[in-house]
């Protein structure tokens, strides 16, 4: 397969300028037929990026080449803001869009754009403050799915919805890796039609990549020879690709055997998916204009540490201790997993970004002074997190903000935040349990489980509520753990059939079948309380 790619790149090498003149009007007339064909509306796929605007533009050319009574097919132009992106892309692609929608309504184009974004409960800072995840890595990549994928697919299911089935065309290529020409390799197996795969995730839906066999700098010739028909400029967005290349050095492309700069990328901010954003630091080193994007790298690479288990709870996000293997110098030690980010390392991260927020409007440049890192709407899911689902009612969000932006938290959840528990309740909590962490937080759980079910006209589940409070937070670090050691050692005894570890173990003298497990000791949620007489 290897070898196959590389004498197809080889071949593609041997294109002239002349003959990817004519490959572009083959295209051309490919996406004007394929438009004709069928009522199908189209989803494009548009990041602001090179491929994404050569695919674009290769589309709009060819259907404004049509008579107007042809234009009829709706041609919906999907960008999703994660919220974390580089934010000199973010503005770029936003001011695009808008120009998009003048130019279309000028043109009579059947194109709408679309701002998609993630859902205030699934954004990065919701998930990372606010529940606590850990930064990203390959092993648990929360992100990708909350922020990219999922609001495209459900904007793309709700046209599958409207209209039956739906046509995606994406700016993917089978240069851009070895990886992503396998993947297309595969999708060309299962094609239903001429250049259209099914969608690998989504139902009705059909994709369609027209640049997949250009090459970067092929790419870039397009883009500086044939004229952005929305009125965009694809020389400024050459010369963003040439700042965020570590060098700067990305000649102007005049033919095939020019080479470009193509390899930059744009992305997430805080991606520790990845060893380092250099496009970002590139952008910094090569304009001092943009040193004030440094607090977002300081940001970035404090996240990006290797070892964070001293940051994290030794329980996993619902309360229990889940043990795992790892290899240490050699040797298997059994060790728990490490869960979310500690309440003080939460607050620790909520600071940060507010300072990182709170500096760059005051140095960012005066079109960029209205950034926004992290939004009202985040804070206040973030608080209601912490206040309702973390039960920690001394309420520190509000004060965090004040002292980091001078300015009072307004929370535009109406009521929300209402407690009668307080920070100088939680003050008197801390000091009668004399720094014992888990003590805290089973007497801050229990008294705000009592609060949450007060205002209730029936309290259903509170005693199960109740019990869930002891269960995940009723013994220390070391007993939590040697009991997870317990269950998982008394586990491995029964499976195996062992009854005599099974007899030490439990500490009782009753026999125990290879299908029987001891019984459980009765919950405290069902204890009956009596009125005495």
């Amino acid at each position: 397969m290897a070898t196959a790619q590389h004498s197809e790149n080889q071949s593609q090498q041997a294109r002239t300028v002349a003959e990817l003149v004519d490959y572009i009007q083959s295209l051309t007339t490919e996406v004007q037929e394929l438009y004709c064909l069928d009522a199908i509306p189209w989803v494009v796929g548009y990041s602001g990026g090179k491929d994404s605007t050569a695919t674009l533009q290769l589309i709009w050319n060819a259907i404004a080449a049509l008579p107007p009574e042809k234009r009829i097919k709706p041609i919906h132009v999907i960008t999703t803001d994660t919220g974390v992106e580089n934010p000199y892309v973010s503005a770029w692609v936003r001011n695009s869009l808008e120009q998009m929608k003048v130019a279309a309504q000028e043109q009579r184009m059947p194109i709408e754009p679309h701002l998609l974004q993630p859902e205030i409960k699934q954004t990065y800072w919701v998930g990372l403050i606010g529940k606590g995840y850990p930064a990203p890595r390959h092993k648990f990549r929360w992100c990708t799915g909350r922020l990219k994928i999922e609001p495209s697919s459900r904007f793309i299911r709700d046209v599958v919805r409207a209209s039956g089935e739906t046509i995606v065309i994406l700016g993917t290529r089978k240069t851009e890796s070895t990886n992503r020409a396998l993947i297309m390799k595969k999708r060309e197996v299962g094609r239903v039609r001429d250049r259209l795969s099914p969608h690998p995730d989504l139902v009705n839906s059909l994709l369609y990549t027209p640049i997949e066999d250009w090459r970067t700098d092929e790419v870039w010739l397009y883009l500086m020879q044939w004229q952005n028909p929305w009125g965009y400029s694809n020389k400024d967005l050459f010369a963003m690709y040439r700042g965020a290349t570590a060098d700067n050095d990305c000649p102007l492309v005049v033919d095939t055997s020019t080479p470009s700069c193509g390899s930059s990328r744009f992305g997430c901010w805080v991606c520790t998916l990845v060893n380092s954003d250099k496009s970002m630091q590139a952008m910094i080193q090569n304009d001092e204009e943009k040193e004030w994007l440094q607090p977002l790298v300081d940001v970035r690479l404090e996240l990006d540490i290797e070892n964070d288990r001293d940051k994290r709870d030794f329980r996993r996000i619902w309360g229990d201790v889940q043990l795992f293997e790892r290899n240490v110098d050699g040797e298997i030690s059994v060790e728990p997993i490490p869960g979310p980010y500690t309440k003080y390392w939460r607050e620790y991260w909520l600071t940060r970004v507010l300072k990182a927020q709170t500096q760059i409007r005051r140095t960012a440049p005066e079109n960029m002074r209205d950034i926004t890192l992290i939004s009202l709407e985040e804070l206040s899911e973030i608080r209601r997190i912490w206040l309702e689902e973390k039960h920690e009612f001394d309420d520190s969000l509000p004060r965090i903000y004040m002292e980091v932006t001078g300015e009072p938290f307004i929370d535009p959840r109406p009521g929300a935040g209402y407690s009668l528990l307080g920070s100088d309740e939680w003050a008197v909590l801390e000091e009668i349990c004399e720094g014992d962490a888990m003590h805290l937080e089973l007497m801050a759980k229990l008294l705000d489980t009592e609060r949450q079910f007060r205002k209730m006209a029936r309290r259903v589940g509170i005693y199960d509520a109740l019990e869930n409070c002891f269960k995940t937070s009723s013994r220390s670090q070391d007993e939590a753990i040697k009991n997870a050691h317990l269950k998982r050692d008394l586990k491995e005894a029964v499976d195996k059939g062992d009854v005599a570890t099974v007899k030490q173990l439990t500490l009782g003298d009753v026999a125990v079948g290879e299908n029987v497990e001891p019984a459980k000791p009765p919950g405290w949620a069902n204890i009956k309380f009596k009125k005495s007489e």
